[in-house]
């Protein structure tokens, strides 16, 4: 089954489900086992509600930022993942996406733009 899982996982690549921890997998797994009652997760992590109460939000927030239609590079998807996992702060966020927005516009600026040492069509020359 797991095979079969893979495969179908190859077919459509970067699905949030795939882009979830190990970790991640094994809470949302609890959760599901326990018909998405965090009185019974608490118990079973030996955790008050309210942690488990801010795990979930956590991930949901997570599977948000993965599932999102709004076109954005992996590094910004990955950092975003990791807010919303409270890894980094927004402070942090904010300032990464700047620095990389800034790189990534630089770059671009300095790259030549595709074929524009080539004449225009009827042209023998250049102007």
């Amino acid at each position: 089954m797991k095979v079969l899982i893979n495969n179908l996982c190859m077919h459509r690549p970067h699905r949030w489900l795939d882009l979830l921890d190990e970790e991640d997998l094994a809470f949302l797994k609890r959760f599901v086992l326990a018909s998405g009652s965090l009185k019974e997760l608490a118990q079973a992590y030996s955790i008050s509600y309210p942690t488990v109460r801010l795990r979930l939000d956590r991930l949901i927030a997570k599977i948000e930022v993965f599932d999102s239609q709004t076109p954005m590079s992996p590094f910004e998807r990955t950092l975003r993942g990791l807010h919303a996992d409270g890894k980094i702060d927004l402070a942090t966020l904010k300032t990464l996406l700047a620095a990389h927005r800034k790189e990534s516009e630089d770059s671009h600026a300095k790259s030549p733009s595709v074929g524009s040492d080539v004449a225009p069509v009827g042209r023998s020359e250049p102007r």
